[in-house]
Formats: structure tokens, C-alpha cells, sequence
């Protein structure tokens, strides 16, 4: 049996555990530069803020309930996540834990026998929480489709449920397959599950797991559909793992504080998206062959386009790597091919494909014996820049300054990680 545990609004668990006044009170936590509401408390759902809204447009509501607001604290949020981590390591072996998300992680249970899941579920989510303070949801089900479903589910009731589900029989299954429509699926876009309903009338899970495996080959994605069909039936597939935690695209994209001119600063802040971009490339263990760079122009006072004009440009690599300093040279020198001197520019981005297992790289014997062992440079560097967050340790290209920095008006206390910072008991 497998289970995921996943935190209850993890951004704003994060806020409330160092402001226990809150507890209760309706929380939202805003995106890069405060624009839009990416975590809401229970609270503020009930009180109509949208998901994904913009934030200018849910101020009305937030200042008529005296909403508490939050910019995104990502050293926060990462330890906070890292706790939560190592306490589901502690409890259930390193091994048994599979990390898919910031606040989600996947563990295997079979080692425990059938009639115990449920007590063992109760008892990961009550450890979680009195070890970090962080509320986790826990579903558990035979494969990660149904242990996902039965995650949703149990956040659906959490007073009923306790915010613990088990699918453990074949009438659970049934039951919490009917009571799923298609677009909460985890595998299902929106747009398959649009086409599933409007051309084949299929509108829950339970519809979509009696089709047949030529149907889903052909309308659902080939071999994927194939295997999501299999894990609603309950025949676990690794081969999905595999694809879905497994990146075949990373890209890191930030809108700039403020509109930028100069060329620069624009450099700086692709060499930082960059490191950021080969960060997340290493961690999955693998090796870029193609990097692209865009950057979005800001649209003139009088033209109808909000999004602004984007300019992208590609280059392949030699050959594929995941070494900072080895993708952020060609990412700065696209920006040249990129850059006007008579625009202003509101954002840009990074973007690394054509990615590979970074142990199917040859070594190089006429290479010196430093350049081969970059990657443990790599590592060093990205172990201090997760203990201590903030990129502690950046390469030049990056800058100091940082004029183009996002806006972060609301940003709470960096408790866990900087000393000065500290959570002060009274």
C-alpha cells in the first residue's frame, strides 16, 4: 500500500506556526512581487478569496475581514518542509519516503499489515504535527493514484474524516471513485478532462477506470493513459513514477521588482535564474543539452497587449551538463541577442531541456582532474545554499545589488535559519 502525506495549506501552516494568534483566523500568502494568492487557510476559502486571484482584485474582501497577508518566504517554507521530511524519514526509513513536491512526499507502507493502516496513518499525521506544528492530510490507497485520491477526499471533510483516508477495500475504492470528478485526477490535465466530458460523457473516476486500455492508448495520452488507467484499477506502476517526478523541462521565471533597462541588470538576473534552474537539474540528477533564455518587454502606455512582447532565444550545448558555471555563460550571452536598448523589461526566464541522466555523461580523460570533479564543487555549494537559504554562496554573474529583485512587502521572519531572526519567546 502506498500513502502520500500532504500539508493542510502548507504556506500559510508556515505563517500561523510563529503567529499562534492567527490560529483560526483566515491567512493568505501571496506569489512573486505579491501579485497573486497561491495559499489560503480554510478561513479565507469560506470567505470567497480566490486561488491564483490577483491580489489587487481580493483586497476588498481581505481588508473587510481583516485578512492577514503574506509574502512568499521560501527559507521558511523550505526548512519547515525539510522538518516535515525527515520526521516521515525518522518514522519510516529513509527509504520508504519518496519526496514529490515542497509539501508532499509519498511513503510506502507495505511493510505494515492491512489491519494496522489506519492506525498507522493517525498516528504519522499526529507525529508530523507534534514534532513540527505542521497539519498534514494523509491518504492511503494501493497505488499513488488512489493514495491521492484518497488524500482529496480526506481534506474534503476534515472534521469527519480526521484528515485521514484509507482505501483499503474494493467498496471504498468504488465509492471514492464515484465521488471524484475527472479534472481532480492527479495525471488528468484540464484539457483531457474537458474532452472527457464533452465528447465521451465521462465525468468521474469510476467512468474513467471502466473505459478500456485502447481507448485510453489512443484519446489519453498513449502509454500514460494506459498506466493512469491501471492505477485506478489498482496495479501499481512504476514507470509512472518515474515520469512524474522526473522533470523533462525546468524552467525558473520571475517577474522583475520593477521594469528594467538596463542590460546588466537583465544579465544578473538570468544568471541567477540560471543557478536556480541547475540547482533544481542536479537534484534530480541530471544534465541539460539545451538551455533557452526569454525576456518580456513591458507594453507601451497605449498598446492592448497586458502580457507584453516576449523574446526568446536557444542555444545547444556541446555537450549536456549540470554545472552552474557551464549554463550560465551561454544563458548571459543570449541575453545580447535578446536585449533592446529602448525597452523596458518587467520579467525573464530560464529554461533548461533536452535532459539527461547526468551518469550517462562520459568523463573526459584530457580534461585536468579539478575539471572532473566539479561536481562535488556542485554539491558543496548546494548544501550550503539549502542549509542557509538565500543563495549564500552565488557565482559574480549573479550580482550584489540586485535592483531587479522581486517585491516582497509582506515578508515575515526568516525563524528557522538566520540567527537575528530568531522566534523570540516572552
Amino acid at each position: 500500500m502506498k500513502a502520500i502525506v500532504d500539508c493542510n495549506n502548507f504556506y500559510c501552516s508556515c505563517e500561523r506556526l510563529f503567529k499562534p494568534k492567527l490560529e483560526n483566523k483566515p491567512v493568505v500568502v501571496l506569489s512573486n512581487n505579491d501579485g497573486c494568492i497561491i495559499s489560503r487557510s480554510d478561513e479565507a476559502k469560506k470567505l470567497g478569496v480566490e486561488m491564483a486571484g490577483p491580489y489587487f482584485m481580493a483586497k476588498p474582501i481581505i481588508k473587510k475581514h481583516d485578512v492577514a497577508v503574506f509574502s512568499s518566504n521560501y527559507n521558511l517554507y523550505g526548512d519547515m518542509s525539510w522538518r516535515v521530511m525527515e520526521t516521515l524519514r525518522i518514522m519510516l526509513g529513509k527509504k520508504n519516503v519518496e519526496v514529490y513536491s515542497v509539501d508532499e512526499a509519498f511513503v510506502d507502507l507495505s511493510i505494515f499489515s492491512p489491519e494496522d493502516l489506519e492506525i498507522i496513518a493517525r498516528e504519522i499525521r499526529e507525529t508530523v504535527e507534534r514534532w513540527t506544528g505542521i497539519k498534514v492530510s494523509v491518504g492511503v490507497g494501493p497505488t499513488k493514484v488512489l493514495a491521492k485520491l484518497a488524500n482529496r477526499l480526506s481534506k474534503k471533510n476534515k472534521e469527519k474524516t480526521g484528515c485521514v483516508m484509507v482505501l483499503d477495500t474494493d467498496d471504498k475504492i468504488i465509492d471514492a471513485l464515484h465521488k471524484t470528478p475527472v479534472e481532480d485526477i492527479w495525471g488528468v490535465g484540464w484539457q483531457y478532462a474537458k474532452k472527457l466530458k464533452e465528447q465521451w460523457c465521462i465525468y468521474d473516476a469510476l467512468q474513467l477506470r471502466n473505459v478500456s486500455e485502447e481507448f485510453t492508448h489512443t484519446h489519453l495520452g498513449g502509454v500514460v493513459g494506459t498506466r493512469l488507467i491501471r492505477e485506478l484499477k489498482g496495479l501499481a506502476s512504476k514507470e509512472m513514477e518515474d515520469e512524474l517526478v522526473k522533470k523533462k523541462i525546468i524552467a525558473t521565471t520571475r517577474m522583475f521588482g520593477s521594469p528594467v533597462g538596463d542590460i546588466n541588470s537583465i544579465k544578473e538576473a538570468v544568471a541567477t535564474y540560471t543557478s536556480r534552474a541547475a540547482e533544481k537539474l542536479r537534484r534530480q540528477h541530471g544534465a541539460a543539452k539545451i538551455i533557452s533564455v526569454f525576456v518580456v518587454a513591458k507594453e507601451e502606455s497605449h498598446s492592448t497587449d497586458f502580457r507584453g512582447a516576449t523574446h526568446s532565444s536557444h542555444i545547444t550545448l556541446p555537450a549536456a551538463t549540470s554545472f552552474t558555471n557551464e549554463l550560465i555563460k551561454p544563458a548571459v550571452n543570449l541575453v545580447d541577442k535578446l536585449y533592446e536598448p529602448d525597452k523596458l523589461y518587467k520579467k525573464a526566464g530560464v529554461m533548461l531541456s533536452g535532459i539527461v541522466p547526468d551518469m550517462s555523461i562520459q568523463g573526459n580523460l584530457f580534461l585536468s582532474e579539478t575539471k572532473n570533479c566539479e561536481r562535488k564543487l556542485m554539491d558543496m555549494i548546494d548544501n550550503v545554499n539549502f542549509s542557509q537559504r538565500d543563495d549564500v554562496l552565488k557565482f559574480a554573474a549573479s550580482g550584489t545589488t540586485r535592483n531587479w529583485k522581486m517585491q516582497q512587502n509582506f515578508i515575515s521572519n526568516r525563524y528557522t535559519t538566520r540567527w537575528e531572526e530568531l522566534y523570540e519567546v516572552r
